[in-house]
């Protein structure tokens, strides 16, 4: 974690958050056909973030089920889940696991790294602190948005599906966006 002059930010709390899966989004989006965009999101996923007294030592794990995947297609999400994309029969699992939080003053961002297909990899999140507050249970919540883009190609995910006349079916990069609705842990 990098140390640093402790950052105010208004309505922050310091504690450990489970993810509340059934208010978050872990979504991707991806070039198809080269004309368009396929977008998904992943059902199922858990993690946990530990917001610190100095922020930028905070920290985040996370868990996504690979075979949750879901872009709205099932032929397509079968075909995601085989060999030739994801692997889910031998890699049911993505995980996250931060190393490093920053921030310049105004942005921040999460360092990490990302394990798809039993490869890791370092990538780098921008995040959006979106608040703090009391939930209608009487718990605690906390809001964060994040995004990255990861090549696919990287993580093994390497199939080529060319076209006639150019360009490929599936593009190389993927953007990962993340909205995060987590519940301070009570005792």
């Amino acid at each position: 974690m990098t140390s640093s002059t402790t950052v105010q930010i208004p309505g922050y709390i310091a504690g450990t958050w489970d993810i509340d899966a059934s208010h978050s989004t872990v979504g991707f989006s991806v070039r198809h056909m080269m004309v368009s965009k396929v977008r998904g999101y992943f059902r199922e996923f858990s993690g946990e973030i530990v917001t610190a007294e100095d922020p930028a030592q905070s920290r985040v794990t996370a868990q996504v089920d690979m075979d949750s995947i879901d872009t709205r297609q099932e032929q397509r999400d079968a075909h995601i889940k085989s060999a030739d994309f994801f692997d889910v029969g031998n890699h049911t699992e993505m995980t996250f696991r931060s190393t490093t939080v920053k921030t310049d003053g105004a942005d921040w961002t999460v360092e990490g790294d990302l394990t798809i297909k039993g490869i890791t990899k370092p990538v780098v999140l921008e995040l959006e602190l979106n608040g703090f507050g009391p939930d209608a249970y009487g718990g605690t919540r906390a809001g964060f948005s994040a995004k990255t883009e990861i090549s696919r190609k990287e993580y093994g995910v390497d199939i080529d599906m060319p076209m006639d006349g150019g360009g490929v079916v599936v593009g190389d990069k993927i953007t990962v966006e993340l909205e995060i609705e987590a519940v301070l842990r009570t005792a």
